[in-house]
């Protein structure tokens, strides 16, 4: 049990490390001997867990998909305003999270996979408008699938624009300005008005996602 508790924290103490240079050099710049250093491990250490860089980038990629469970909302719309919300406050405070982003949006990465993170976002997103439509939340032109890309194409560019600008200082106020052009443009009015889109909507719902899943974790 001790090795195997041992073995997990190697692994994540290899992946934080990989994150802090893939953040802040980019998967070209990037070497394994650096993330050696910073990790503080062996070489064997590391092949065990990953084989490559590559596999080692995509280990990063994956872990930035954190257990976070979004408590339900009557209205679907809010439920997908608190996914991006969350994923902002996610981008300022965690560094697995930018390093995600920044190897997702990394031209330069090779034959890594990028499209997993918009995939993961997409998915979701369409579910959640789908039903919203189910509901009678989205005006009568919206296709789920067709704002879902919208909604995740948006928030890339917006993203991006933040970490050049200000280090993703000023983000959460890009996202609620985008949210705010984007909602009444797919939300009947009566549920629009309903919707919670300001700056503060990032940290309440980190805040009240994370309790929710301490309080689902086995005692």
């Amino acid at each position: 049990m001790a090795e195997q508790v041992r073995a997990i924290r190697t692994r994540q103490a290899i992946l934080s490390a990989a994150a802090k240079i893939f953040e802040e050099r980019g998967y070209q710049a990037s070497t394994i001997s650096e993330i050696l250093t910073v990790a503080g491990v062996t070489k064997g250490a590391l092949y065990f867990h990953f084989q490559s860089k590559d596999d080692l980038a995509q280990g990063v990629l994956n872990a930035q998909n954190q257990n976070l469970v979004l408590p339900e909302r009557a209205a679907k719309l809010q439920e997908i305003v608190d996914i991006v919300m969350l994923h902002t406050y996610r981008l300022q405070t965690d560094p697995m999270v930018r390093a995600g982003v920044r190897l997702t949006m990394d031209q330069m990465a090779g034959d890594l996979d990028r499209s997993g993170p918009f995939r993961n976002w997409a998915v979701p997103v369409r579910e959640r408008l789908e039903k919203a439509q189910a509901q009678g939340e989205l005006l009568p032109h919206v296709i789920p699938a067709e704002t879902a890309d919208v909604i995740v194409g948006s928030y890339a560019g917006i993203q991006s624009m933040s970490q050049a600008l200000t280090d993703y200082e000023d983000l959460t106020t890009r996202a609620s300005a985008l949210l705010r052009h984007l909602m009444p443009s797919i939300a009947q009015p009566s549920v629009l008005a309903s919707l919670h889109m300001g700056e503060d909507r990032a940290a309440e719902v980190f805040h009240e996602a994370s309790a929710a899943l301490v309080t689902d974790e086995p005692e």
